[in-house]
């Protein structure tokens, strides 16, 4: 009864750690990325801000449709006359980097307009295509039809930047490249456009691998606890 009982408690402290520790990179991964690239700023929240949205085709999207993925995050509007065409670019460049390497399955890009009243239809169609970004893990997002107007706007600013509506349907807004870890964790944002973009995929690639590392290592330790119980 005393071995049932520890094996139950074993496999329960199992589950709970796993839980807790998948998705999480520690304080290494930040501090090496912190100290090799200056436009880095690590999140490490739980949680980033969750949303449900719709893609070209009216498809209902949601950030948990993505939980076993990491996200690259972007805000842009296609008639911005200013950073968002660089920006773009940049995503560009990241996701065929990304892409020639087995991490392609395991990242998925998303940008959200934060004009969803023009941004529709062949707009958000064709906005890939103008860019050349692959639609194999990547999507243009806007706002469900009963959303406000400014619904997308608001969701910018809950991850931290400001996207304020001026003349000629333009916006004066920064510009961030936000990190989701698997799981839905808030990992890390890359400001501006002046970051090196193998940092990122560096950084990227190093949530990937830490998952793996820790679940292997706790496995690893688990058994070892369960074979020396059970060979006393």
């Amino acid at each position: 009864m005393k071995s049932i009982y520890f094996v139950l408690v074993l496999v329960s402290g199992l589950i709970f750690a796993m839980t807790a520790k998948a998705n999480h990179p520690g304080n290494n991964l930040d501090e090496e990325m912190s100290e090799k690239e200056t436009y880095f700023q690590a999140i490490d929240k739980p949680v980033a801000p969750s949303f449900e949205l719709v893609d070209a085709s009216g498809e209902l999207i949601k950030l948990s449709d993505y939980g076993e993925k990491i996200v690259i995050l972007n805000f842009i509007f296609a008639n911005c006359a200013g950073v968002c065409p660089l920006h773009s670019v940049r995503i560009v460049d990241l996701q065929e980097k990304i892409n020639t390497t087995p991490m392609r399955d395991l990242v998925q890009f998303v940008s959200i307009t934060t004009d969803p009243v023009n941004d529709v239809g062949s707009t958000l169609e064709e906005y890939g295509e103008t860019y050349g970004l692959d639609p194999i893990n990547w999507v243009f997002l806007t706002k469900k039809p009963n959303d406000p107007e400014d619904f997308t706007r608001k969701l910018a600013a809950e991850y931290g930047v400001k996207f304020q509506p001026e003349e000629a349907g333009q916006q004066m807004h920064g510009v961030v490249t936000f990190i989701i870890d698997r799981g839905g964790r808030f990992a890390a944002k890359f400001h501006g456009l002046k970051f090196k973009p193998i940092n990122l995929v560096s950084y990227v690639n190093g949530l990937s691998h830490q998952e793996k590392r820790l679940g292997k290592n706790f496995l690893v330790r688990w058994w070892e606890a369960v074979s020396h119980y059970f060979s006393q």
